[in-house]
């Protein structure tokens, strides 16, 4: 087997993995169900995750990896985009991931799930520590030109930004794509920078 195809049959079963989750939730979804919506045998499903929960990981750490490669490309591109522009950005990518395969309901569930398994949670708190610190950086440019303000740390204005993706999947998951419609145009608004 060429590593391409081991790609392959990997991406088709979290594929159908996502489906179900999206559909019955982690723990409403058993293995069962996992290889019935995905069509092969245990052995084959096996081979590339031992259980339910190397699913639910896998799946975590590529909507993660998602969000954190739009910032990184963001942020490597100097002078880096505004505030405002980076969220519209990153807003864009989610909804466009979440009506291809439901990301914002699996990031929900990703978040529940971490609370009751500690490497899930540890994974997201690493992940989110970097992401906060490189748009740190970018927060420090703009109160330095003037375009944030200078008296709060850099450190708190950045979790305001990075508290507004959460609060944003949660509004595309649960009240749907409508609701969401004008919040890229409006972050663009509030920090024009």
């Amino acid at each position: 087997m060429s590593q391409q195809y081991r790609d392959a049959r990997r991406a088709e079963i979290l594929a159908a993995a996502r489906r179900c989750f999206v559909r019955d939730g982690f723990h409403g979804t058993s293995m069962q169900d996992l290889l019935a919506e995905v069509g092969l045998s245990s052995g084959a499903v096996y081979r590339y995750f031992p259980g339910k929960q190397d699913m639910i990981i896998a799946i975590a750490e590529e909507n993660l990896a998602e969000v954190t490669g739009e910032v990184r490309r963001m942020t490597a591109v100097k002078p880096a985009a505004g505030i405002g522009e980076l969220l519209a950005r990153i807003f864009q990518v989610i909804k466009a991931k979440h009506e291809e395969d439901g990301f914002a309901a699996i990031a929900l569930l990703v978040w529940a799930e971490s609370l009751r398994d500690p490497t899930l949670a540890e994974r997201i708190k690493s992940t989110l520590a970097d992401v906060t610190a490189e748009l740190a950086d970018i927060v420090r440019e703009r109160q330095e030109s003037g375009g944030l303000p200078a008296g709060v740390p850099a450190a708190q204005l950045t979790q305001v930004i990075v508290a507004s993706v959460p609060g944003y999947i949660l509004q595309l998951a649960t009240l749907g794509p409508a609701v969401v419609e004008g919040l890229p145009g409006a972050v663009r608004a509030l920090w024009p920078d």
